[in-house]
């Protein structure tokens, strides 16, 4: 196997707590820990909620910024102008930005400042008009995860990139199992193989989205072929909020980008020479000899 330059994504998500400043933080330290994209998320609520979901309380009280579940999402959400700040700042400090969009009308609010790839959650990738609109309106890159999700509907969704053409130069699938956090028995992370196999010649790459706890998991997904690691990142894990307890903390995702950079990167590789000049001092000096 030939293995691409690791790409690491802090999910910024909500975590930003519906505060612009906390999300610049946020940006700032995923750069300064090695990440390659900052990410955010993107709802249009009533669209995506029925008015039954809108007015209903939060599940986890303790987790809600309002009265309802609708208040409590539209407390943490950012508009197109603060979406288009998020990422000129971004692109100030360089790190790319990018958000994951959950509806037909977020689809096309943000592909209006074009960034480079637009992700679609578990959640929704079954939600064609919006999978339509990110294939023929959007001229960049198009994630996917497959959590939550049947091998016959993920042979569906790559099915229709393939209609156009458009699967291996612009969609990249993920392998994910939905729950936060997820145990490890859980993270299956042989789907890698299975997804790698059935897909990898059929898209543009195959990454892994995690929502496990620690990062040793991370590594073994990109040796077995996940050029992308997402993860969510937060400040603190014991902020309020639903994600953060499944994210990492900025040492965690220090330690995660240095550890898939400059330690499993560069190991993934076969002998140059069948002795290594690292090995020659070594081998002259203790390899035996027969009297």
């Amino acid at each position: 196997m030939t293995y691409k330059y690791p790409k690491v994504i802090a999910e910024i998500g909500c975590n930003h707590k519906g505060e612009m400043e906390i999300a610049k933080a946020l940006i700032l330290k995923a750069k300064e820990c090695g990440a390659d994209v900052a990410k955010f998320q993107k709802r249009n609520n009533r669209e995506l909620l029925t008015p039954e979901q809108y007015d209903t309380p939060h599940p986890n009280p303790n987790n809600s910024y309002g009265a309802t579940y609708g208040a409590h999402r539209e407390f943490l959400e950012f508009n197109v102008e603060q979406h288009t700040i998020l990422k000129e700042y971004c692109e100030s400090i360089g790190i790319e930005y990018s958000t994951s969009v959950w509806d037909s009308t977020s689809a096309r609010e943000m592909i209006s400042f074009g960034p480079k790839f637009l992700k679609v959650p578990s959640a929704c990738n079954n939600h064609f008009e919006m999978l339509g609109i990110l294939r023929d309106e959007f001229t960049g890159e198009v994630h996917i995860s497959f959590g939550m999700t049947t091998q016959e509907e993920e042979r569906a969704i790559v099915a229709f990139f393939e209609e156009t053409g458009q699967a291996k130069d612009r969609l990249v699938v993920y392998s994910c199992t939905s729950g936060y956090p997820v145990p490890f028995e859980d993270i299956c992370l042989l789907e890698i193989t299975r997804i790698t196999e059935e897909y990898g010649n059929r898209v543009k790459s195959v990454g892994f989205s995690g929502h496990h706890l620690g990062i040793a998991v991370d590594g073994a997904a990109y040796t077995l072929g996940a050029e992308w690691i997402e993860r969510h990142f937060t400040l603190d894990r014991t902020w309020k909020g639903t994600d953060h307890a499944a994210s990492l903390e900025p040492a965690g995702m220090a330690k995660l980008c240095r550890d898939l950079k400059k330690g499993i990167y560069p190991a993934l590789a076969h002998k140059k020479t069948q002795i290594l000049e690292i090995e020659a001092v070594q081998r002259d000096k203790l390899k035996y000899r027969k009297r």
